[in-house]
This record gives structure tokens, C-alpha cells and sequence, in this order.
């Protein structure tokens, strides 16, 4: 299969809150924070996203993870069914479906890769969004 490299990046970028927060998600099971305690720094570069989260945003991302966790299992199966000629239309599919999700939340595609980074370094965030996932 061959995709373009944006669409690929794409897909990866919005799948990660899926793969860091799916058992949560799936299973609504408990699950500790990273082992990680260190903090990004305080800035809003995107390269160092602030811990600083609006409860508003934090509540967007944990629904766009829940919407996406969903997409991706319906796409996995999708993809793995169809004929090798329309997986790339599928995969394309599947990517503007979860910007979809995504934006529909009031969030970026940067704001949530951001709140994702910042809950993958900081266990205060991280425990917030599982939180959010549970309800």
C-alpha cells in the first residue's frame, strides 16, 4: 500500500490519542500515569506545549479520542477487506474523518496533537484526560 507521506503523518498524529489512551477508552479500565514526571516546559511553542490545559480543551480531547478510537477500528477492518486498489482511498478516508472528529471537538489538529504531548509528559494532565475518557 502506498500513501502520501502528509496523509501518513496525518494518520499517525491523530491514531496517537488512540494508541496512548485506548485501553481507557475501550475498556474503561484505570490505568497509572507515565513514568515520566517531567514537565514540559512552560512555553506555547509547539515543540514544548504548556501544561496549562483549559478544562474546556482538556474535555474536546478526550471526546476526539473516544471519536478517533472508534474510526480506528472501523477503518482497520475497512482497509483490511478491501481490494488492494482502494486501500489508499480508504486511508485517505479514514484521515480526513478523524481531522474531522477532531475539528468538530472546537480543536485543532495542533491543539490536540499539543494536549496529547503535554498528557504523554505530565501524569497531572495524563490523569485528567482518563478521567475525562471514564465518563
Amino acid at each position: 500500500m502506498r500513501a502520501s507521506n502528509g496523509s501518513v503523518a496525518l494518520s499517525a498524529v491523530l491514531t496517537a490519542g488512540y494508541l496512548l489512551f485506548a485501553p481507557a477508552a475501550n475498556a474503561q479500565a484505570q490505568q497509572s500515569p507515565p513514568a515520566s514526571t517531567t514537565a514540559p516546559n512552560a512555553t506555547q511553542s509547539p515543540a514544548a506545549p504548556s501544561a496549562d490545559i483549559p478544562d474546556k480543551k482538556l474535555d474536546a480531547a478526550a471526546k476526539a479520542v473516544k471519536g478517533i478510537s472508534a474510526l480506528q477500528n472501523t477503518y482497520e477492518q475497512k482497509i483490511a477487506q478491501a481490494p488492494q486498489a482502494d486501500k489508499n482511498r480508504i486511508a485517505d478516508e479514514a484521515d480526513n474523518a478523524m481531522q474531522k472528529v477532531v475539528t468538530d471537538q472546537g480543536l485543532s489538529v495542533e491543539e490536540y496533537t499539543n494536549i496529547l504531548q503535554v498528557a504523554q509528559n505530565n501524569p497531572t494532565v495524563h490523569q485528567k484526560l482518563l478521567d475525562r475518557l471514564k465518563q
